[in-house]
């Protein structure tokens, strides 16, 4: 049974009151359904920087209640009944007691509202590595319900940390920014290598914090993670757009809980470079399918073992199922590119416009005597 972090809020201020010990999941108040008190706010604003409990604000933020609109626009909370909104330069932070030099993923929802580029940038502090920071272009929603639930990972260079989520954007309009909810953190195990599987995290079963909610859609994991800080430990998001990471309790899965979906074709790779001996055989083993989700229609993975390259295809009919395939191949190098994408892009069967693609899972990398028997 893995062992789950605890950790402690730290207040700022002078007040000594302090969190009780929880495990993976919201950090306090992390839902944002403790607000400000009535005296605290001027419209939506928030007027001072330690009105919302457990948080710190600076900058133009926002309350925002379910089911409020800004003109004829409807501002989406993504959980509950509350969340908050960035304005220009805004920026919200939250420090907590973490175990030095262990790992973790934060996983928040977001949705954008008015501003032509609306991104955030997620950081913590201490960061012995400068320029370590996640920037999220609020820009493609990859669900079809307005919001999406993004991952970013990190090392922790200290005891007590603090975690920031910054909107650097400047509009013409001060209010116009991305609405914030649901901010959680999970610790992350980074899984070994075996004799049953040279691959790390083959299955997926190791990711970011995925909410029990029943309307989540998965959680994106933004692209140009390199393998260190990957808030899906082995593997790199190597390409332009994201790869979404989801669950058996609210899709179709192959194997075990967790797998992966390819949503942006060719622009969706994930990769992850094994050692391997030159002139030895190998067998590279991996499922597709589809996530339940409507995404319907033909369906194609490529992986690459080095240069060597097997094509699946699949044909979704938007209602789960999946595929076995395997590339077998002779090392030619001492270090091996494992890579996947799919080759056709896709959209949901629900008219939203949403991206979606195949599912993969349960990859699997084996030593293996002969070739010409596989």
């Amino acid at each position: 049974m893995k062992k789950v972090a605890v950790f402690v809020l730290l207040l700022v201020g002078t007040t000594s009151q302090i969190a009780s010990s929880v495990k993976d999941g919201l950090l306090p108040n992390g839902n944002f359904e403790q607000g400000p008190k009535a005296s605290e706010l001027k419209g939506t604003k928030v007027m001072s920087g330690k009105s919302i409990p457990n948080w710190e604000i600076c900058g133009y933020v926002e309350y925002i209640k379910s089911g409020q609109k800004q003109d004829d626009m409807l501002l989406i909370v993504p959980q509950g009944a509350f969340a908050v909104r960035l304005g220009n330069g805004a920026l919200i932070k939250q420090k907590i007691r973490v175990i030095k030099d262990m790992f973790y993923s934060l996983t928040f929802s977001a949705s954008r509202t008015c501003a032509q580029e609306e991104r955030l940038n997620v950081s913590v502090s201490p960061n012995n590595e400068q320029n370590d920071s996640g920037l999220f272009p609020i820009q493609t929603m990859y669900s079809s319900n307005g919001w999406d639930s993004y991952a970013w990972a990190f090392q922790a260079d200290a005891h007590v940390i603090e975690i920031s989520i910054h909107n650097p954007s400047v509009e013409e309009d001060a209010v116009c920014g991305p609405i914030i909810d649901s901010i959680a953190l999970k610790t992350l195990y980074y899984p070994k290598r075996t004799r049953a599987n040279l691959l790390k995290n083959g299955n997926f079963e190791e990711g970011p914090y995925i909410f029990p909610i029943p309307t989540s859609e998965g959680v994106i994991i933004p692209p140009e993670i390199e393998d260190d800080h990957s808030p899906l430990p082995g593997w790199i998001i190597e390409s332009l757009k994201a790869i979404k990471h989801i669950d058996s309790e609210h899709f179709s899965v192959p194997q075990g809980k967790r797998a992966i979906e390819l949503i942006a074709g060719k622009e969706s790779t994930v990769v992850q470079i094994v050692k391997t001996s030159i002139g030895r055989n190998y067998l590279l083993s991996f499922v597709v399918g589809d996530a339940n989700n409507g995404c319907e229609g033909p369906m194609m993975v490529e992986a690459f073992a080095g240069k060597n390259m097997v094509m699946v295809s699949y044909n979704s009919k938007g209602k789960g199922g999946f595929k076995a395939a395997r590339l077998a191949f002779r090392a030619e190098s001492t270090r091996t590119r494992i890579t996947f994408y799919s080759t056709i892009y896709t959209i949901k069967s629900d008219n939203s416009g949403s991206l979606c693609g195949p599912v993969l899972d349960d990859v699997k990398l084996l030593s293996v005597r002969k070739l010409h028997h596989l």
